[in-house]
């Protein structure tokens, strides 16, 4: 049993006396208390006494580590006395010193090449990291198309569920309004001309090719890109990919290709969804201005064609790539903090949103000339 006894014989040195075992199973009690003997005495000299001790292990020479770690002034030292020779060779491997706290460091802000320069090294390592990271996952998606069976396909349906079923009524509500929108904005200003049958074409273009592709896959960027980064995230914390590594299974197969298969399967069909109530919300605006439903349809049947349709399903094929890959991705980008699962989740919002608005752009200009 470990014990400890305090002594101060004079004004400049105090003893502190270690005796019996020092082991893990008896170091508790009388951890703190010489701790806080130190504390106490702060201009004193510490002589810790190991005269009377007659076992210590690793948890010990901790002890022992920690009394001479502490920061004293040169006068108020802490020294070890009569330790046997075994026990102060296994002290003497330790250095007290490489165990302190080290100073904080200040920022320093630098000058404009600097930062320039640090901005773009930061720059190219997301690059990097992005080009890394298509590739292992175009590679993954390929070993998975070839070998079906190697696919997760319970968790692929489990996350089209979540993705794309779940998702039905914020789309479905999305779409409408939309729909009511664009129809009512549009119809206030070709009143004016009498051309009000012509709002049908507009919205029934817009939403085909444009609004319900860009809308749903924006709303999937804020809810399943959060959410994938999240979870990777955070088995990312708990050191679970590095399980699955350790075990020998690749993460971005594991974990990276059930949820873009779910995201490239669900959100083409989400994207119907959410043209055909935009249309439905546009045909409730058209009963306002006295158009009769059976006109409505047949402006948009005969405007909207296949092409237009395929056009559309095509952008959310790669915004759904687009979402599923930057979520994944700042999910396995994800460090150790309290914060750390939060800010991949921004991210992933973040990056996805301005990456399909961006694509989105570079869809109109091929299509302009491509006569699509």
């Amino acid at each position: 049993m470990a014990q400890l006894t305090f002594t101060a014989p004079d004004a400049a040195t105090a003893i502190l006396a270690l005796a019996g075992r020092l082991d893990a199973a008896s170091l508790g009690p009388i951890w703190g208390e010489a701790r806080r003997a130190l504390t106490r005495n702060p201009d004193r000299s510490i002589v810790v006494d190991c005269t009377r001790v007659d076992y210590c292990d690793g948890a010990g020479i901790a002890l022992l580590v920690e009394l001479l770690r502490a920061e004293r002034a040169p006068e108020a030292a802490v020294r070890v006395e009569g330790l046997r020779e075994g026990f102060q060779r296994l002290l003497d491997q330790y250095d007290p010193a490489e165990f302190r706290a080290p100073p904080p460091r200040r920022e320093v802000a630098g000058s404009f090449i600097e930062r320039l320069g640090r901005a773009g090294r930061s720059l190219w390592l997301g690059i990097y990291e992005l080009i890394t990271f298509i590739g292992e996952g175009m590679t993954a998606v390929v070993a998975a198309l070839r070998h079906p069976r190697s696919v997760r396909w319970r968790d692929a349906i489990l996350v089209a569920e979540e993705a794309g079923v779940n998702a039905l009524p914020i789309v479905a509500l999305i779409g409408f309004l939309m729909g009511v929108i664009l129809a009512f904005q549009s119809a206030i200003a070709m009143r004016q001309f009498g051309a009000e049958i012509y709002v049908a074409d507009l919205v029934g273009l817009a939403m085909t090719r444009e609004l319900g592709p860009l809308m749903t896959a924006i709303l999937l960027a804020g809810r399943s890109g959060a959410a994938f980064a999240a979870e990777i995230g955070t088995m990312k914390v708990n050191d679970e990919v590095n399980a699955l590594a350790t075990m020998g299974l690749d993460p971005v197969r594991f974990l990276v290709v059930p949820r873009v298969l779910a995201a490239v399967a669900m959100t083409p069909l989400l994207s119907i969804f959410a043209v055909l109530i935009g249309l439905v919300g546009g045909a409730a605006v058209m009963q306002l201005f006295e158009i009769p439903l059976y006109t409505y349809y047949s402006e948009v049947v005969n405007r909207v064609q296949l092409n237009d349709l395929m056009g559309g399903l095509f952008k959310s094929v790669v915004f759904g790539v687009l979402v599923a890959g930057i979520g994944c991705l700042r999910g396995l980008q994800t460090r150790t903090g309290a914060a750390a699962v939060g800010l991949s989740a921004t991210s992933a919002v973040v990056t996805g949103i301005v990456l399909i608005v961006a694509v989105d752009g570079i869809f109109a200009v091929i299509f302009y000339y491509l006569d699509i």
